[in-house]
């Protein structure tokens, strides 16, 4: 799978991933030339034409923002948040902690997936089903969600 981290993900967390993270492809938004600044309802079509599966973010206001919605449903795109907004260095090792912890589950719930999906990491926890919140937007759409296409 092909991952492609938001701007609002921090670049350190970027370098765990690649070295945990060995049989799929992640790329920082801010390593692609002229991406940088790209909004969130312009990221999501881009990011599906240019051969993306999944991008993590965390803004976790993006769901409630309806054009926002409307351009991750229509991207088709999976969608997977981590919304811990902690500052300095316990923020980032929150963060580095709840995403190595969720991703490979993720990632496997995602390659069996049948359609979109959008993922919420809670946190760190030895079981999946406490380390995330899955969701089917077909059988169980959001706030926002178009319905109906």
């Amino acid at each position: 799978m092909r991952l492609l981290l938001d701007e609002n993900v921090p670049k350190p967390l970027h370098q765990v991933l690649s070295a945990f993270i060995l049989n799929h492809e992640i790329t920082h938004l801010l390593d692609l030339e002229g991406w940088s600044g790209t909004r969130d309802e312009s990221l999501y079509p881009r990011a599906a034409a240019e051969g993306f599966d999944v991008i993590l973010t965390n803004d976790g206001r993006q769901m409630q923002r309806p054009r926002e919605v409307a351009a991750i449903a229509a991207a088709k795109l999976h969608r997977i948040e981590y919304p811990h907004k902690h500052p300095g260095l316990v923020g980032m090792g929150i963060a580095i902690a709840t995403v190595t912890a969720g991703l490979p589950s993720a990632l496997a719930l995602l390659a069996e997936s049948d359609g979109q999906r959008l993922i919420t990491f809670r946190g760190v926890d030895p079981t999946a089903a406490s380390r995330l919140l899955l969701v089917d937007p077909v059988i169980s759409p959001p706030k926002f969600w178009p319905t109906g296409g």
